[in-house]
């Protein structure tokens, strides 16, 4: 009895063992039965047909059996899967991912307003006395562009004016200073004191009405202190490039006194000496400045010309960050504004001489609440990141960039429209079609097996295969040139090929 028992027992065991091990052991074993049968019957109807029977439906029966079964697997040389381009990038085991489902926009890359594209005017009229930029040129927030002589005469007169009185106001305070003195002794009387104090307030008070109009011209109070102390009227204007990010209400004017750095290495000998000598190294062009270089597009003055204020001088680019403007038609509004909803990212298709070049992972920044009425579509805009593909600086220091992404540029967009959870994503040129029937090449070895799938839903990108035994997750699957291998073995069988086989324009 207890031998009995134990029998029972170690049986027992194993076929819960079997039970639960069954979806690692029974795929492959049913398979093998399935070729095994299948090869049984061909050889069985090879018996009954006999080595001389010739009759035409015979013989098509045997090319229809040597095709779907005889010649199911394919062997690859080393060489042919590079022909291929079968690396180990395109054999990997399968895994269940989302797919979303996506529409296809057209595109066109802009700037982003208010931001990409900033306008340089002169505050103040005048002449300009140096150029220190080219086109094209990228420069860094802070470096200098222009130089401007002023001729604004308003400006000149209200700095000429409070000069004027900045040093009446010093001689009332010693004339005041030396009728204190007579009026302790008794020289004279206290009304006279009292009469140039009055007069002292009053240019007081008409000194700080000048200084809030030199304010008002866009000068600093370090600036107008220094018009008193100095005695001398400012006259160049030094007009630098602007940050894009950054603006401080109480910047002043760049005038004579303020130190900049030069764009070019090269400066000008009657700059004053006030400015670092031209070997320094804050006058060359450092990637390491803070800030996000600008590209001058249009240069519109040169040296002696006369300028007003508000008329602009050149402009400049930033295109660190740049808009896709897609177009979508007025039928895709809900499915475009329920992906702005949820977040969903987008990719970028941008075709060249080389191929396609997909960006991922891009924002949806917002969409258009209005629909064209001559092209009945709703704009949409997603944030493009730009990159730096060249970066130069010539023997005169001036730094030119080019970027990746350009103003203009013609892309695709693929808009996420629908999500499907735990699905079997593959390539498109991972399947290929035989009449009726959608097939994947498993590899095996160094053999590929030609393995009938469920293709659920297929675009120009991605097929989405039925989880339904066919394959598994980590079966290896070559995720290319199933078409090229699928008429490998058309040929194999000799069989005539289509050559359009599982290839649709």
């Amino acid at each position: 009895m207890p031998w009995t028992a134990i029998r029972w027992g170690v049986g027992l065991v194993v076929l819960i063992a079997a039970f639960a091990t069954s979806s690692a052991w029974w795929p492959p074993l049913s398979r093998l039965i399935d070729q095994t049968l299948a090869s049984q019957r061909a050889s069985s109807d090879d018996e009954h047909s006999g080595p001389h029977d010739d009759s035409p439906g015979h013989a098509a029966h045997n090319e229809s059996t040597a095709i779907g079964n005889a010649t199911a697997s394919l062997q690859l040389t080393p060489q042919a899967l590079k022909n291929l381009g079968l690396t180990q990038d395109f054999l990997r085991p399968i895994e269940l991912s989302t797919y979303r489902r996506s529409i296809t926009v057209p595109a066109v890359v802009v700037a982003k307003p208010g931001r990409s594209s900033i306008i340089v005017s002169s505050p103040l009229n005048g002449v300009v006395t140096h150029v220190h930029a080219v086109t094209g040129e990228a420069v860094m927030p802070g470096e200098l562009l222009f130089e401007v002589r002023l001729t604004y005469e308003d400006l000149v007169e209200t700095q000429t004016a409070y000069l004027k009185t900045v040093s009446e106001l010093q001689v009332e305070a010693r004339e005041i200073n030396r009728l204190e003195q007579a009026t302790q002794s008794g020289a004279i009387s206290g009304k006279l004191l009292l009469e140039r104090r009055y007069a002292k307030e009053k240019l007081e008070a008409f000194a700080t009405s000048q200084r809030e109009a030199l304010r008002m011209h866009g000068l600093s109070d370090r600036q107008v202190d220094a018009i008193g102390t100095n005695g001398k009227l400012l006259r160049d204007l030094r007009i630098v490039a602007p940050d894009v990010d950054e603006h401080d209400h109480d910047e002043e004017l760049r005038l004579s006194q303020v130190q900049i750095r030069p764009v070019s290495f090269r400066q000008d000998p009657s700059l004053p000496p006030s400015l670092p000598p031209t070997n320094d190294a804050s006058h060359r062009h450092s990637h390491d400045q803070p800030g996000t270089p600008l590209v001058i597009d249009d240069l519109l003055v040169h040296k002696g010309q006369a300028i007003m204020a508000g008329e602009k001088l050149c402009s400049l680019s930033d295109y660190t960050r740049l808009f896709i403007e897609g177009k979508a038609f007025e039928n895709d509004v809900n499915a475009i504004t329920e992906a702005a909803k949820r977040g969903w990212a987008v990719d970028a298709v941008i075709s060249s001489s080389s191929g396609q070049e997909t960006v991922r992972g891009l924002k949806l920044t917002f969409v258009s609440n209005s629909i064209d009425p001559d092209s009945r579509t709703l704009s949409m805009f997603v944030e493009l990141p730009n990159e730096v593909v060249r970066d130069e600086t010539n023997n005169e220091n001036q730094r030119f960039l080019s970027w990746k992404y350009r103003l203009g540029q013609r892309m695709e967009l693929r808009v996420p429209v629908e999500e499907w959870e735990h699905q079997i994503v593959l390539p498109v040129d991972a399947v290929v079609r035989d009449g009726a029937d959608w097939f994947v090449f498993q590899q095996n070895g160094k053999s590929f097996t030609r393995v009938p799938v469920h293709v659920r839903y297929r675009d120009q990108n991605a097929a989405v295969i039925a989880n339904d035994g066919s394959v598994y997750p980590g079966d290896v699957i070559a995720l290319k040139a199933a078409h090229q291998m699928q008429m490998a073995i058309k040929n194999k069988s000799g069989g005539a090929v289509d050559p359009h086989a599982g290839h649709n324009h």
